[in-house]
């Protein structure tokens, strides 16, 4: 398991904060959480100069009330005495470049952001965070609600999968006895699948047979801490597999899906990077957890560099 002692959440001022807020609570309480920052950007103003000298505390007043107002919604739900650290970060600027330099400045193990559906906005941010970010990010969409239950890991085997596996063991752990993992492995049948001599259906059978081979030696590698975990196979019809992840997902009821940031093997379908970025986009119903270990992005300080 990852461990997350450090959390970043990101807030607007909306009711998407309530959600995001509550959220928060229940990642402290399940991982041990010993530090929150919760942040707000307030988008670049570029105000004339010349307004800026005639009212030099212009900036400074407004960055204090939209803390003053941060402070306020999160004691709803972290009350004074609560034995995590809580911090408050207002800045102007772009969102993204933001939240990620602070992320890095602050050794930040989990950013929490909101996605928004009917509430203005793009959802680009979750887009360049989930590229940049150095650690992992939990993207929760406006309507979720606040239960981790039932879980969603799909997989391609990988040590990046075995790290979302273990996250997502840790969450139902601190669940209760009712708490369960569905793991997916969605497999693509080549074109060239006629030049072994079997037929589709056929070489369909094979993969599965090795996918489900693979999961059993998979599985003993991890201590699963007596969490029921249920391994599903699915054949990738459309060369899209986040059709078949968000479908398994909803067939399962599953509260949430938990993936590797990055994984490695092409046969299963399930190469996560760009994976990640069309799951962003095209789930807008569960909260998705991208895990990946601290400092294991690419090009993190390079665009560092640029902010």
């Amino acid at each position: 398991m990852l461990p997350i002692k450090k959390l970043l959440v990101c807030l607007d001022l909306t009711s998407l904060d309530q959600t995001l807020i509550t959220y928060a609570a229940f990642l402290a309480k399940a991982n041990r959480v010993k530090k929150i920052y919760f942040t707000h950007i307030i988008k670049n103003l570029s105000l004339p100069a010349e307004v800026l000298e005639k009212f030099p505390d212009l900036m400074d007043r407004m960055l204090q009330e939209k803390k003053e107002e941060m402070i306020e919604e999160v004691g709803k739900y972290f009350p004074k005495g609560t034995s995590v650290e809580i911090s408050y970060v207002v800045k102007e600027g772009n969102l993204s470049k933001k939240v990620l330099k602070l992320a890095a400045s602050k050794s930040i193990d989990l950013i929490l952001i909101g996605k928004k559906e009917l509430l203005p906005g793009t959802g680009v941010a979750c887009q360049r965070m989930a590229r940049r970010a150095s650690c992992s990010l939990f993207i929760i969409p406006e309507q979720a609600k606040v239960k981790l239950t039932k879980l969603i890991v799909p997989s391609d085997f990988s040590d990046f999968s075995k790290n979302a596996l273990e996250e997502a063991i840790q969450i139902a752990k601190n669940n209760g006895d009712r708490s369960e993992i569905i793991f997916q492995n969605v497999f693509t049948i080549p074109s060239g699948y006629h030049f072994t001599g079997k037929s589709y259906e056929e070489f369909s059978e094979v993969l599965q047979q090795h996918a489900e081979a693979t999961f059993k030696k998979f599985i003993r590698k991890i201590d699963t801490k007596g969490v029921p975990i249920t391994p599903i196979y699915t054949k990738d019809n459309d060369d899209n597999p986040v059709h078949e992840i968000v479908e398994a997902a909803v067939l399962h009821q599953a509260d949430g899906i938990i993936i590797g940031a990055k994984g490695k093997t092409a046969s299963t379908a399930l190469l996560i990077g760009s994976m990640a970025e069309r799951l962003i986009q095209f789930n807008t119903r569960l909260p998705l957890l991208l895990v990946r270990p601290k400092g294991k992005n690419a090009g993190i300080l390079d665009y560092l560099v640029e902010i």
